[in-house]
């Protein structure tokens, strides 16, 4: 655990993805940290003046020090923290490239056509979001065969910096499928992954972690709600 002069406060929201991803790898390496919970309608003082430039979370602050984006945060605690429970990043050159090329894959290309997906706002939108979604799937059951080795996870035997980083979308990925009866990895589709999704959310440190996928549908019917009103109320200026 994090202890003496090490001080960790992740700012966050328990909804978000990117926030839970830095959860997952402060669980996995054992470390104990402050939560703080922000109120994104309302962002407090300290995440405005810890993240100036997005003015998002997370920013992980340690020693009274912001690190800002998520998978620059995780890379961070497995570095700063090297000594401490298991390494995320692998240790040769190579394998530890082509983690973070499939890092930056999930966000910019699966997750971004999967929010298209049913966020789109036309259904040719929707359509294209899917089609995408479907090919990002399609290469990341290909990056998971060749990250894996035939193992369990990304990291091999033991979960790895892909793990924690696609891990995040998890709980989200079984909300989307209560939401809009789609299901991200599916064992047709993609049946390494979908084995995987279930082996990952099995852990521990993931169920400690990941919130309920119940409570995520009612927050984003929630916010779906909230939307529809300010639309409605904007287009009657």
């Amino acid at each position: 655990m994090a202890g003496g002069s090490e001080e960790l406060k992740l700012l966050g929201a328990w909804a978000s993805p990117f926030a839970l991803r830095v959860k997952l790898a402060l669980g996995f390496k054992g470390l104990s940290f402050e939560d703080v919970e922000e109120d994104l309608s309302s962002k407090s003082e300290l995440l405005l003046i810890s993240n100036p430039v997005h003015k998002k979370v997370p920013v992980l602050i340690h020693n009274g020090k912001p690190v800002c984006e998520s998978q620059i945060i995780v890379q961070y605690i497995d570095e700063a923290f090297a000594g401490t429970g298991p390494s995320l990043l692998p240790a040769d050159p190579y394998e530890r490239a082509v983690a973070r090329f499939w890092a930056a894959y999930v966000d910019d290309k699966l997750l971004a056509s999967w929010l298209q997906s049913f966020r789109g706002k036309t259904e040719e939108e929707k359509a294209e979001g899917l089609k995408q979604t479907l090919a990002a799937v399609e290469h990341m059951e290909a990056a998971f065969r060749e990250c894996s080795k035939g193992k369990p996870f990304f990291g091999g035997d033991g979960v790895g910096y892909l793990d924690v980083t696609l891990g995040a979308l998890v709980a989200w990925a079984h909300a989307g499928e209560k939401l809009y009866g789609f299901r991200l990895f599916d064992a047709t589709r993609s049946p390494l992954l979908n084995a995987w999704v279930e082996r990952f959310g099995a852990l521990d440190a993931a169920k400690a972690v990941l919130p309920d996928a119940d409570r995520l549908v009612e927050y984003a019917k929630m916010r779906q709600a909230e939307a529809a009103a300010a639309a409605a109320a904007s287009s009657k200026n």
